[in-house]
């Protein structure tokens, strides 16, 4: 056995990882309440919907947790059963996860050997670099427009016989912004049949543009087209973890065979069950965020005029900061912790901030109107 020579990185795990960013997850409020000395401080951070657990969710959880000795449904045919009747698709063209995150990985695994390409907009959802990075798949990144939104006809122009899938996140996280039908056409008619487009719609239900398409209505029925949804937002199950996708049955099928098994706990899919029977009320809970959105998007814009318009659940401070004065985007996010509300920072590039209750948006205007 020899020594290994301390100044040399460790080989026991893929030396291309060290440079791959972290997931950064929301802050605790609790914690940062105990650090300020506050009795609660607000989190604004994750894109989570405050109203708390639909009716019926935490019942049907509790009743499941009494078999969680018992291993879960593997193949989720109660809840998939329950999807295809909710999105008027067949039962064989979903597949179920934990989260849509976890599904986005699958597609990766499903279609890319190290050295295909993943071609994504950026800034866009931050996992998709590190799935991408996970199965060895070369990313493409192609940079937002001006208006922080995807440049479909740069993305276009990224594909090459290296291509085997896209990302389009509608709306764009973390920016808000949405693609409508008319370029989304356009788009899509310019990708190979042999490229797979997968639609992250994580945020549809907060969508009322009539302009932006529903992807699963709209390009649902091509073969190359995956729809990915969850219920961690809308839905109000961010702590349970279900995430589906509709896809071209031989996709979906690929995807069940490369699934975690078991990763979909019992407790996860008796609370989905019970929350797909809540679609009236969820409706009602986006008609409120969706109010306190254009409330909150009036507000800001006195103070800062680029903030885009937002089809989702949060808007997006574009705060870059100037050269040799600090980052802006960071020293903002400072300044709301600093009075207990806690955003999401992206260093260099600006803020995403969750849209709370009336009171929650209150308290982090105020910190906005002082600082900004």
């Amino acid at each position: 056995m020899t020594g290994r020579d301390p100044s040399q990185p460790n080989r026991l795990t893929r030396a291309d990882l060290a440079g791959l960013p972290n997931y950064v997850p929301g802050r605790s409020p609790a914690d940062l309440a105990r650090e300020l000395g506050l009795p609660e401080a607000i989190k604004l951070a994750s894109n989570e919907v405050p109203y708390g657990p639909l009716p019926g969710v935490v019942e049907a959880v509790a009743e499941a947790a009494a078999g969680m000795h018992r291993y879960p449904d593997l193949a989720a045919v109660a809840l998939r059963d329950a999807l295809a009747e909710q999105y008027d698709v067949a039962a064989d063209r979903i597949a179920t996860g934990c989260g849509s995150v976890a599904l986005a990985e699958h597609l990766v695994r499903v279609t890319s050997l190290p050295g295909d390409e993943v071609v994504y907009s950026w800034r866009s959802f931050e996992a998709y670099p590190i799935i991408a990075a996970t199965s060895a798949a070369t990313s493409v990144r192609v940079p937002n427009t001006s208006g922080h939104g995807h440049d479909l006809a740069a993305m276009a122009g990224a594909i090459t016989d290296r291509t085997r899938l896209i990302f389009v996140c509608n709306p764009n996280n973390p920016t808000g912004t949405s693609l409508r039908r008319e370029e989304l056409d356009r788009f899509m008619d310019a990708v190979p049949d042999d490229v797979l487009v997968v639609f992250d719609e994580a945020y549809r239900e907060f969508v009322t543009d009539p302009d932006v398409p529903d992807a699963l209505v709209t390009y649902g029925d091509r073969p190359n087209v995956v729809i990915l949804r969850t219920l961690s937002k809308a839905w109000g199950l961010a702590g349970l973890r279900i995430g589906f996708l509709v896809a071209h049955p031989e996709v979906a099928a690929a995807v069940r065979k490369v699934v975690t098994p078991f990763s979909s706990s019992i407790v996860a899919q008796a609370g989905a069950l019970a929350a797909l029977a809540q679609a009236e009320e969820v409706r009602r809970r986006c008609a409120l965020v969706v109010a306190e959105r254009d409330r909150v998007t009036e507000a800001l814009r006195k103070l800062l005029p680029e903030v885009p318009e937002s089809q989702a659940n949060f808007v997006w401070l574009p705060l870059s900061g100037v050269p040799g004065q600090g980052d802006g985007a960071v020293e903002f996010a400072r300044a709301c912790e600093s009075r207990g509300v806690i955003v999401r920072p992206f260093p260099g590039e600006g803020v995403r901030v969750t849209i709370g209750t009336p009171a929650e948006n209150d308290a982090f205007l105020a910190v906005a109107e002082s600082v900004l």
